[in-house]
């Protein structure tokens, strides 16, 4: 479910090549709101950005804050019952 979530979430993202000394390379999630990572390369932008979900998917569920289904992938509460 989680690594599911995520996957299709990275599938989502938007690059853009951006003019930075530091990091050439700016990555968002449109659907996911405030997601967004930065890296000298492609490739360190997608880790950063998939870190960056991981961290937001947490944070969400630690505040209880909705996370959104993205396409059939979503995030659920898993009930005492299945424990």
């Amino acid at each position: 479910m989680l690594t599911e979530y995520i996957e299709e979430a990275l599938k989502r993202a938007r690059y853009e090549i951006i003019e930075d000394p530091d990091d050439s390379f700016y990555g968002e999630i449109p659907d996911l709101p405030g997601v967004w990572a930065s890296g000298p390369t492609l490739e360190d932008c997608r880790r950063e950005l998939k870190e960056t979900v991981e961290s937001w998917i947490l944070l969400s569920v630690k505040r209880s804050l909705p996370i959104p289904k993205l396409g059939d992938a979503e995030i659920t509460e898993i009930g005492a019952e299945a424990a």
